[in-house]
């Protein structure tokens, strides 16, 4: 699993960090953005459904978000 650090960036950034990570992922890499950004939630699995990617899970805890996507 790859995990990318956004905490403290706001929109797009972390959007441009997973598609950075995921550009040279193998299909089924599970690839973790933490982020801070509220708009993340949405921002990262719009951008994984339009990709052919899969979301895997989402979690939040005291502000800070962990979303994971399956590459496809």
């Amino acid at each position: 699993m790859t995990v990318v650090d956004a905490r403290g960036l706001r929109c797009p950034a972390p959007v441009i960090r997973i598609a950075r990570a995921a550009r040279d992922a193998a299909s089924g890499t599970h690839i973790t953005v933490l982020a801070t950004d509220p708009a993340a939630v949405h921002d990262v699995p719009a951008w994984a459904r339009m990709r052919g990617h899969a979301m895997v899970s989402s979690t939040e805890a005291d502000g800070e978000y962990a979303l994971t996507v399956e590459i496809g």
